[in-house]
């Protein structure tokens, strides 16, 4: 049989008690150890104690102190991006090899988006899964910049206000900078912009996303097959993800772009997709958290994969 790593969830709540659910039903490399989080009377601790899994609601400070801390390898942080920064302090001090997955806008290890540049951190100890606007709309800009030069990309994400809970609401401005960044860094457009937009319709609508592209002149068919190719490789861990229609192509003059320049001129290129939730936790509107879940899973796997290799 293979050899699991045994992973530590640091957060409770939506996020990590979905990420939690989806080690037990898919791990193959990694297995569940220990549940933490703040709150003792949370969904998620009592979830993880029927599971029979090592609880505390001390949060870090409590899983050194579990016996199975001896054997975690890999933890998972899904609480805030502040919270963030000081678990890792404080984790690094009891065992400095541990590999930190961030599901917070924190951003202190490298950006990471599994189809788009997931082989390249593979050694970090700590990686950042960017934000659910970025994991779902990054791999769209840089499909297209495979193809063409991007100068400038934006991305609309809305998601359903029932799916944003404290940490995501806590994290407003740090979703968009950290978006913003890693569209340029990971996505490779000179210039990147985010803005999330909560929906407060009822029946909650699933995650939508919408990707502008400013780029120099193409191949409209290269950059749409680039595009879908790009859809596929996203479906094989988030099998919600799609795109709502053709891509669509504009080419354009004289366009001033803020922080790029006074006159463009190339092609527009326009990109609509939704993500639906595997509802294996979460509402299957809440696309926006299963992507994030399924993203870090992703990337854990691979890690681990290496790890036992």
């Amino acid at each position: 049989m293979t050899r699991k790593l045994k992973a530590a969830i640091v957060g409770s709540g939506n996020i990590g008690t979905d990420l939690m659910i989806k080690i037990a039903r898919h791990g193959k490399y990694i297995e569940n150890g220990a549940m933490v989080g703040i709150d003792p009377a949370s969904d998620g601790l009592a979830r993880a104690a029927r599971l029979g899994l090592a609880i505390t609601a001390e949060g870090v400070e409590g899983l050194v102190r579990l016996p199975v801390f001896a054997d975690i390898e890999i933890v998972f942080d899904a609480t805030s991006a502040a919270a963030h920064v000081k678990n890792d302090a404080f984790l690094r001090r009891h065992k400095p090899g541990l590999r930190l997955i961030d599901l917070t806008p924190a951003a202190i290890g490298p950006y990471c988006v599994p189809v788009v540049n997931g082989e390249q951190h593979l050694a970090a100890t700590n990686v950042n899964m960017v934000t659910c606007g970025g994991q779902a709309t990054i791999p769209m800009v840089a499909a297209v910049s495979r193809v063409a030069r991007v100068h400038y990309a934006e991305i609309v994400a809305s998601i359903a206000s029932k799916s944003a809970g404290p940490g995501t609401r806590a994290n407003i401005d740090e979703f968009t900078e950290t978006t913003a960044r890693a569209i340029e860094v990971v996505g490779g457009a000179a210039k990147g912009k985010a803005i999330i937009v909560m929906n407060p319709a009822e029946p909650p609508l699933i995650m939508r996303d919408t990707i502008y592209t400013l780029s120099d002149l193409a191949s409209e068919e290269a950059i749409a097959r680039s595009v879908e190719e790009m859809a596929a490789a996203v479906q094989q861990y988030v099998p919600g993800y799609r795109l709502k229609q053709k891509v669509q192509f504009d080419r354009v003059t004289g366009l001033k772009i803020p922080g790029v320049g006074d006159r463009f001129d190339g092609l527009k290129t326009s990109i609509f997709l939704e993500v639906e939730g595997a509802a294996h936790y979460l509402p299957a509107y809440a696309g926006n958290l299963d992507i994030m879940t399924s993203a870090a899973l992703q990337t854990a796997e691979r890690m681990a994969a290496r790890l036992v290799a």
